[in-house]
């Protein structure tokens, strides 16, 4: 093998920056559990030993952890005064959760990808798929927290709009179905915006749906949401005026058969939504960042998904628009959550 010195270094170097971010993914998960961004944004510059006074936690794994956060670039360090802090743009990343850009979640996903690798190192042998029931919690608590982010600053302020007569009849009062709900996040968000509509949120996970109906009573909505556990081809037909798929329908064993089903649920003028990690139909087309994160999290957890269940059709996070056009005729959206970029597709 003749083996060119210069692409060897190159892809050494890229492996050591790849392997350092790898294993900061626990130490976000720290100072995400642990408040010392929320912390160092609202309080620094500090110091090691005043981020741990005011946090209330030791200062030589502060004084560490702040060590290997500079150095990652997360967060500044002022050699002059030995202080450290947060520029605005860190901030919005990692100390504000309702900045359109936080990512604090990525620990806790992280941290279930590593936890439930033996599962998914089964799965290949077997072929058998590892369900959501089979995850570890961090997961549910962390998809959670991750597409927070974009329901709170997109659903209601971008999606809905871009759907021919949908808000209007929001306004007025109409019935919707969230298939996949979780932990109701997105359901919660709607009904928010709608006190006149109601909404029904559905999950197969028993946890997911006692979480939901625990943020539907925090923010005073029991009597205008309602979970129930439910897979996508159980919901009860209820003459819905919008059926929404967020993120979910890629997970599904048999999304063709979800999608079909979906219409005897619906008003006859009802509308279904379906959000999706958008991705290019060409795999060479996904070698990007946004690609690279979403083969990763499809390989750990929508494929296996998909393979536990019934047909176990197995799109993937990056299944592309052609693929998904092959579902059936529902409207549906595309979400790019790295660039924000969204495609309507009819």
């Amino acid at each position: 093998m003749d083996i060119d010195a210069d692409r060897l270094g190159a892809f050494m170097g890229k492996m050591l920056g790849d392997f350092g971010a790898a294993a900061n993914a626990a130490l976000i998960k720290v100072g995400d559990r642990l408040g010392l961004y929320k912390v160092l944004a609202a309080q620094g510059p500090m110091t090691s030993q005043q981020l741990a006074a005011a946090s209330g936690t030791s200062e030589r794994c502060v004084r560490e952890w702040l060590s290997a956060q500079a150095a990652s670039g997360y967060v500044e360090y002022e050699p002059a005064t030995a202080k450290f802090s947060m520029l605005p743009e860190q901030a919005m990343v990692f100390a504000d959760e309702d900045s359109p850009y936080f990512m604090g979640a990525v620990g806790d996903m992280m941290s279930a990808l590593m936890l439930d690798e033996p599962k998914i190192s089964d799965a290949f042998r077997t072929g058998k798929g590892v369900g959501w029931n089979e995850r570890s919690e961090c997961l549910f608590c962390g998809t959670a927290r991750f597409f927070r982010t974009t329901y709170k600053h997109q659903l209601v302020q971008e999606w809905l709009p871009a759907l021919d007569d949908v808000v209007s009849k929001l306004e007025r009062g109409a019935k919707v179905a969230d298939i996949g709900c979780g932990h109701g996040i997105s359901t919660v968000f709607m009904a928010k915006a709608f006190p006149n509509s109601r909404f029904f949120g559905f999950d197969a996970h028993p946890g997911s749906i006692d979480a939901a109906r625990g943020s539907a009573m925090r923010e005073g909505l029991s009597e205008q949401v309602s979970f129930a556990v439910a897979t996508a081809k159980t919901v009860p037909a209820n003459g819905y005026d919008l059926v929404c798929f967020f993120d979910c329908l890629h997970d599904m064993g048999d999304p063709v058969g979800a999608l079909r089903y979906v219409r005897e649920t619906m008003a006859g003028d009802g509308t279904c939504m379906l959000v999706e990690p958008f991705a290019n139909d060409r795999l060479e087309n996904n070698f990007t960042p946004v690609g690279r994160l979403f083969y990763a999290a499809s390989t750990m957890v929508c494929t296996p998904a998909s393979m536990a269940q019934e047909v176990g059709l197995a799109l993937g996070a990056q299944a592309g628009e052609a693929r998904l056009r092959e579902g059936g005729n529902a409207r549906r959206f595309y979400r790019d959550s790295g660039a924000r970029r969204k495609r309507r597709l009819i």
